[in-house]
């Protein structure tokens, strides 16, 4: 029998069936790709549409073809909040579930109440869902920057309020993942960067 070999990029396996929630450009999803030389494990979402990632994101469509000729599954306009009951992903289970630097989009300044309120909305709901489609030992993934604002975030009391436990906490070194660009997925500078700083991976397992 043929058995192909594990590979590995950080604390993510070929092996893992792993769900890709909130994408951008996709480049984070094109990285682990890259990594296994395969897909086929892999489904990606993004919020937007189809139609809007290639008009706001320059490498979106190159990015999302290289992932098609890999295997990758690619779902458009999930709601991290109600992913589970889409047609593609009901029914599935995860080994891993990654949401890299949630955002709610930007409405007010980042240390007003009301935009961490919002903030705090979006992980909860995402928590929440993803914890219903995880594997008996899966893990989910939400990387985060720990510097205050973000601080007041606290995503480890919200994941506890959903039965989710912190399992560790690493810190996050973007040169790790080759071809990875954070985006600002918001705004007049959608396809921008942002300053990464202090920030985390925080793997949450359930309770």
């Amino acid at each position: 029998m043929d058995v192909k070999m594990e590979k590995k990029i950080k604390h993510y396996s070929s092996y893992h069936k792993t769900l890709l929630v909130g994408e951008g450009d996709f480049s984070f999803s094109l990285c682990l790709a890259k990594a296994f030389g395969s897909a086929s494990n892999m489904v990606a979402t993004s919020l937007d549409s189809k139609e809007s990632l290639k008009r706001n994101y320059s490498r979106a469509s190159t990015n999302l073809n290289e992932l098609e000729n890999l295997g990758c599954t690619i779902v458009h306009e999930v709601d991290a909040h109600t992913m589970g009951g889409h047609p593609l992903l009901q029914m599935k289970s995860f080994d891993r579930i990654v949401f890299n630097f949630p955002h709610a989009g930007f409405q007010y300044f980042e240390d007003s109440s009301c935009q961490i309120d919002r903030h705090r909305g979006l992980v909860r709901g995402f928590m929440n869902s993803a914890k219903k489609m995880l594997s008996k030992f899966g893990e989910i993934h939400v990387t985060h920057k720990t510097a205050y604002p973000f601080s007041k975030w606290e995503i480890v009391k919200l994941a506890k309020k959903v039965d989710l436990f912190l399992d560790e906490e690493v810190p996050f070194v973007i040169w790790d993942y080759p071809g990875y660009i954070n985006l600002r997925g918001s705004g007049y500078n959608c396809d921008g960067t942002f300053p990464i700083g202090a920030s985390s991976t925080f793997k949450f397992k359930k309770d």
